[in-house]
């Protein structure tokens, strides 16, 4: 964990500010995320059936979740705008409810694991906003990054622990 005087995002006098990366090495750089909206056996039936009032929910969550990537710094302040070169969102429907998993990759000076945790976020909030007309007690749990790639601190993969 960082001493409080070495954290990256708050200048001398305690004021938040955009890490400069003009210095940092342009690498390939990967992210993943998922998401899990829990839902009941029936709104999953009506999913499944295409069925929902608002239509296609799993293709419009997954659409949600790319937009959202590509607008992650207007969301998150301090976040750099990145030229991203793939996005996707993968919907999976599961016996109690539907995971998102997003991919994003960029050749950057700074990592996507934002740009991943948006889509995923976004994803699941959309699938949301489409099932809340039949099941407004859906949950979204889950949200974490799975795995990254690239720059100067290397690679991480989520290991699930016991707590």
């Amino acid at each position: 964990m960082r001493s409080k005087r070495s954290l990256t995002h708050i200048d001398g006098s305690g004021r938040a500010t955009m890490v400069d990366v003009t210095g940092k090495a342009v690498t390939f750089r990967r992210a993943v995320a998922e998401s899990f909206v829990r839902l009941s056996p029936e709104t999953l039936a009506l999913i499944a059936a295409g069925r929902l009032p608002k239509g296609n929910a799993l293709e419009t969550a997954r659409l949600a979740g790319m937009f959202a990537a590509k607008r992650t710094p207007d969301l998150i302040p301090l976040c750099h705008p990145l030229l991203l070169t793939h996005v996707d969102v993968q919907a999976e429907p599961m016996r109690t409810g539907v995971r998102f998993v997003s991919s994003v990759t960029c050749s950057g000076q700074t990592g996507v694991e934002m740009e991943a945790l948006t889509a995923a976020s976004v994803a699941a909030l959309t699938l949301y906003d489409m099932v809340k007309a039949v099941e407004r007690g859906a949950s979204i749990e889950a949200v974490r990054l799975l795995e990254k790639s690239g720059g100067k601190s290397g690679d991480y993969r989520y290991s699930p622990k016991k707590r």
